[in-house]
């Protein structure tokens, strides 16, 4: 059985995925409550509107998702079948804007860490507390 929708079901299914407290940015701002830590969310005043920020540490998380910013992993390394070429641009422009973010950040003097959606799943989320620690230390 083939796995192809829709034009509308693709544009629903899009519709629905997040770009604000999506499952993996819950998951890290729980193990990051429960380790004692506190932050800001979404600060619309710096380039990128960052997960979580750390105003007093001058730190800041993003947490991507692995197939819309690239990551080198499994899920990010997927290419769609349907659009392929709307896609590609799409996810290229995505990693640009990032890194333009980036570097205005880092020249304001903040640090960066960048957790990644695959870094949430079961067989890796043993590594990422003490991850999380190292960073804000």
């Amino acid at each position: 059985m083939s796995d192809v929708h829709t034009a509308e079901q693709r544009s629903y299914n899009m519709s629905r995925i997040k770009s604000r407290n999506t499952k993996p940015e819950i998951i890290v701002r729980k193990l990051l409550h429960n380790m004692g830590y506190r932050y800001r969310l979404h600060r619309k005043d710096l380039p990128g509107k960052p997960d979580l920020v750390f105003p007093s540490r001058k730190k800041i998380i993003f947490v991507h998702g692995c197939f819309f910013h690239m990551h080198n992993c499994r899920y990010g390394q997927v290419t769609p079948k349907n659009n392929a070429e709307f896609w590609k641009n799409k996810r290229a422009s995505n990693v640009e804007r990032d890194e333009k973010n980036e570097i205005k950040l880092k020249n304001d003097g903040w640090e960066i860490l960048i957790v990644w959606e695959c870094m949430t799943k079961k067989n890796q989320i043993e590594v990422l507390p003490q991850t999380l620690r190292n960073f804000l230390k």
